[in-house]
């Protein structure tokens, strides 16, 4: 879908999504570098938006959202484009906040509500800054949210060709090739949340 939608984007927000990537308390080195980098750029006066299909303007800003049982195991889609097993999520849309951009993909992904977790709420909880893979890479400035969600019953089929629930530490088990690049950090993060841990 394209978008007529110039640069500019209202102070507030802008202001609201540099607010946002300032209050994620960094897993590692790596999440504080990518945290920096985005907030910058957030607060740079970029747009922010995607515009085109699929890399204009480059970059622009992601909602990944991970469902998570009550088993605590994680939601993996098999996304076809990427041709990964990724979380599912989406492009976040030109006024639109990213915690929207959770609430109406999840419904037209996984026809589920978007019930936010007590990981970090209606917040986000991870943040990366990553090249996409496939032709005309672009980078994406993801922020990763945690949802509840009890069972998915039927998903976007256009978009995804399964879906699997993975136990958090076997996520860990799976190879990196297959998987978002921070899909281990983030498995370990939320482990440890759930544990009590504090991040390091």
């Amino acid at each position: 879908m394209e978008h007529t939608i110039g640069a500019d984007v209202p102070d507030i927000e802008r202001d609201d999504l540099v607010r946002r990537i300032d209050e994620i308390v960094p897993w590692d080195e790596q999440e504080a570098a990518h945290a920096a980098r985005a907030s910058a750029w957030a607060a740079g006066g970029a747009p922010l938006y995607r515009t085109r299909e699929p890399d204009t303007p480059d970059p622009h800003l992601v909602s990944y959202f991970v469902a998570l049982s009550p088993r605590e195991e994680v939601l993996l889609v098999a996304h076809r484009k990427a041709g990964l097993w990724l979380p599912s999520g989406g492009h976040v849309e030109p006024g639109e906040s990213p915690w929207q951009t959770v609430v109406r993909e999840c419904q037209e992904e996984l026809h589920v509500p978007a019930v936010p977790s007590a990981v970090a709420g209606d917040r986000p909880y991870f943040i990366t800054v990553t090249p996409t893979r496939g032709p005309r890479s672009h980078t994406d400035v993801s922020l990763w949210y945690v949802v509840d969600v009890e069972a998915v019953t039927s998903f976007d089929r256009d978009e995804f060709s399964a879906v699997r629930w993975v136990a958090l530490p076997e996520v860990l088990d799976e190879p990196i090739e297959g998987l978002d690049p921070h899909m281990h950090r983030f498995a370990r993060k939320v482990m440890a949340a759930l544990s009590g841990e504090p991040a390091a």
